[in-house]
């Protein structure tokens, strides 16, 4: 559904992706893990159209990538960036509306965002920067989810929150993958990110070192190590 070939990006001098490529099925989660600086984030804002590749071809469905990010949301692929990026003097409903500018009405987005998360209900005129971390990033969740996606990129979505929370987030994504959309995972959270992971990839220093499924890249020994805190994934 989604094919990379041969991405490189640099910042100046610095080489942040080295010839990255994979492809995400349709129908399936694929996470992307690895140590903080190994080009994760730089990788899903130039599939985003934030950032223009140096080299290297996107494709989605068969075609061309478009470079223009609103383009690229039109087309059914949808970043849900890195620190959430919530707009907090909006209120949860506003930022969800926010959300849905490239389709041609919120209503229905908002009825299933508040099916898929209660709290955002509850909570819907209140001020966006007034709710706690796990539901600001229910929230920004949402919102990606209002233009109706078919490829949902996740960047980073338990960064900062109680273990509890991040449970439920992985719950989420799950529920999501359920309902056809496939979801590509940026995740430090490597135990997190592959017990839900049908396939997974290792970047390290901007280049893809390892790929397999979430088992096999879970019970790898270099990953146990590096990753994992020393200890293998049980069933």
């Amino acid at each position: 559904m989604l094919k990379v070939d041969n991405l490189s990006f640099s910042y100046g001098k610095i080489q942040a992706l080295k010839n990255v490529s994979f492809e995400l099925e349709e129908g399936k989660i694929m996470a992307i893990i690895g140590a903080n600086g190994a080009g994760k984030s730089t990788m899903m804002k130039c599939l985003a159209g934030i950032l223009r590749p140096q080299s290297g071809n996107i494709t989605y469905c068969g075609v061309p990538l478009p470079h223009a990010t609103h383009q690229i949301v039109k087309k059914g692929l949808v970043l849900v960036p890195e620190g959430r990026w919530i707009f907090p003097n909006l209120s949860v409903e506003e930022n969800l509306e926010l959300g849905a500018y490239t389709v041609s009405s919120a209503i229905d987005g908002k009825k299933k965002a508040y099916q898929m998360f209660p709290k955002l209900d509850e909570r819907k005129k209140q001020r966006a920067g007034t709710l706690s971390g796990g539901e600001q990033q229910m929230l920004a969740i949402a919102r990606g989810l209002m233009s109706d996606p078919k490829v949902l990129l996740l960047d980073e979505p338990s960064l900062g929150l109680a273990p509890l929370i991040v449970n439920d987030i992985m719950s989420i994504i799950q529920e999501i993958n359920k309902k056809g959309i496939s979801v590509l995972l940026v995740e430090q959270n490597a135990r997190k990110a592959l017990g839900i992971a049908h396939k997974a990839c290792l970047l390290e220093l901007g280049s893809i070192v390892k790929t397999g499924t979430g088992d096999e890249l879970a019970n790898d020994a270099d990953i146990i190590s590096a990753y994992l805190g020393g200890s293998r994934k049980t069933s």
